[in-house]
């Protein structure tokens, strides 16, 4: 028997009624079903991919400071021109630039997880299921930034989309999965 009234609408993948034991999925609230991710879902949600991010940006800009650090100690000892201090600026911008983006683009290409990603145990991949090209990842990393330009909202499909895709996962046709799911997958699948 549903606890929902007849004519309300249920999403698919959404338990009406008591939950399993041990299951967070949601129950019947005052007479509507309360949407929440089954607790086996393998896509990893915005909280834990939040998280992922921020141990990355911390890594990146971790870096990024002692090296600034180090040039400007240098710099401290060596006297050069004012005009090759301007220089000196433009090139160490242009190369946190590309560190960033050599950061993220290298670790999502080769094993589908930066640091953060792997101490949070999620995975990027190719909405197909394989890993992720350079081309790929660098295509998701610019859509990323778009993303989160116009105050965060291309995120918020997250919250909504059945594979919790953000505007730039489903641009670049990529998925952010439990890598201990993923891995149990393949290990079922090779035999």
């Amino acid at each position: 028997m549903s606890l929902a009234p007849r004519h309300a609408r249920i999403p698919a993948g959404v338990r009406v009624g008591a939950p399993r034991a041990g299951s967070r999925a949601g129950a019947a609230v005052g007479g509507r079903a309360e949407a929440a991710a089954p607790a086996d879902s393998p896509y990893a949600g915005l909280v834990t991919r939040t998280l992922a991010f921020a141990i990355d940006a911390a890594i990146v800009n971790g870096v990024a400071i002692l090296t600034a650090a180090i040039v400007d100690l240098v710099f401290s000892i060596v006297s050069i021109a004012p005009e090759l201090h301007a220089v000196a600026i433009a090139a160490a911008g242009s190369a946190y630039v590309l560190w960033t983006i050599a950061y993220f683009v290298t670790f999502w290409a080769t094993t589908g997880q930066t640091p953060g990603d792997r101490a949070l145990r999620i995975r990027v991949r190719a909405a197909s299921g394989g890993g992720l090209r350079p081309r790929r990842a660098l295509l998701r990393l610019g859509a990323l930034m778009l993303a989160v330009l116009p105050l965060c909202l291309g995120l918020l499909p997250i919250l909504l989309d059945d594979r919790r895709r953000g505007l730039h996962d489903m641009i670049a046709r990529t998925v952010v999965v439990d890598a201990r799911q993923a891995d149990a997958a393949q290990a079922d699948a090779r035999g």
